[in-house]
């Protein structure tokens, strides 16, 4: 069994490396350290840490000023929050300017679990994908979220992190690579291609075990981030093997499963299918409970392989 990290408990941890390492950088939280892990910051650093209380549009535009003045501002609430409540300041006051402020949000997706549909964010990247300026990553583990941050951290401009609340297996490890703007292939396959991001990613490998058993060969190429997509990647992987499956914790309304769509469609269309969640709320109930319940599961994703087959050019 791999090691299961929450990639919020990552963060919390690479945050306050980040700290030591360079004294630009400052956190922003609106009243949920705790939960956020930006409360580790918090203790290292105390002075370049700011509870801005329960007023998250207000956070969003401090910071835009903090970054004005130099300093590399982390903002951290839920994605529900991040993306709802702080919409218009992100727009205008991060993304418009280009302002260098990393929006790192948790709390992610429907494994938000008993907090149910008004506080699960299953359009979040969807929404943030259509910002101009905005980069959008969402990393599948613990190790790929440390690295996903300190790449955040040194590019210039906004970023949007998402992040989730439980712990995941852990998918990557050193030596994967990561750079913003470039997908990673997990596993070689001839037959299909599973395109997956955030804790789908862990589903999808499970789900090629699971087809390989049937003889049935699938690649499986992580997609940390959204935007900008890697058309390269995407696009190799269609002609090779002819046939796409999308995977993502999120609607499948303009994420990832739609800016791939997107791109094949203009580059190279192939036989696709999305799985995410099907233009709806979310629930309260425990996250495996949901996961099945939305067709998350390894064999949901293995069914869909095997679905988009038949559509498959012979």
């Amino acid at each position: 069994m791999s090691t299961m990290i929450a990639t919020r408990d990552a963060y919390g941890q690479t945050l306050a490396e980040l700290g030591e390492e360079n004294g630009s950088v400052v956190v922003l939280d609106a009243d949920l350290s705790g939960s956020t892990k930006t409360s580790v910051f918090a203790k290292k650093f105390p002075d370049r840490f700011f509870n801005m209380g329960i007023a998250e549009a207000n956070m969003v535009g401090t910071a835009a000023g903090l970054a004005a003045a130099g300093k590399i501002p982390f903002v951290s609430t839920f994605a529900i929050f991040a993306v709802g409540r702080a919409w218009e300041q992100v727009r205008q006051s991060l993304a418009y300017p280009k302002a260098n402020v990393k929006v790192v949000a948790t709390h992610g997706g429907i494994t938000v679990g008993e907090d149910g549909g008004s506080h699960q964010s299953v359009e979040d990247i969807a929404i943030m994908r259509a910002v101009p300026n905005m980069t959008v990553i969402v990393p599948a583990d613990g190790p790929e979220t440390a690295r996903a941050i300190r790449a955040a951290a040194a590019h210039r401009g906004p970023v949007y992190v998402r992040l989730g609340r439980n712990k995941v297996p852990t998918v990557t490890s050193t030596d994967t690579p990561f750079e913003i703007g470039k997908g990673v292939q997990l596993a070689d396959g001839t037959d299909l291609t599973f395109v997956t991001t955030g804790l789908m990613t862990a589903q999808a490998l499970a789900a090629a075990e699971l087809l390989s058993q049937e003889g049935i060969s699938a690649r499986v190429i992580h997609m940390a981030t959204i935007k900008p997509l890697d058309g390269e990647i995407l696009q190799r992987a269609a002609q090779e093997t002819g046939a796409i499956v999308t995977a993502e914790e999120h609607s499948i309304v303009g994420g990832l499963g739609g800016a791939a769509a997107e791109f094949l469609a203009e580059n190279c269309p192939v036989p696709l299918k999305r799985v995410g969640i099907n233009d709806r709320f979310g629930l309260s109930g425990k996250a495996e409970e949901l996961l099945k319940y939305f067709g998350l599961m390894p064999a949901d994703l293995a069914e869909a392989g095997r679905e988009v087959l038949t559509r498959k050019r012979p």
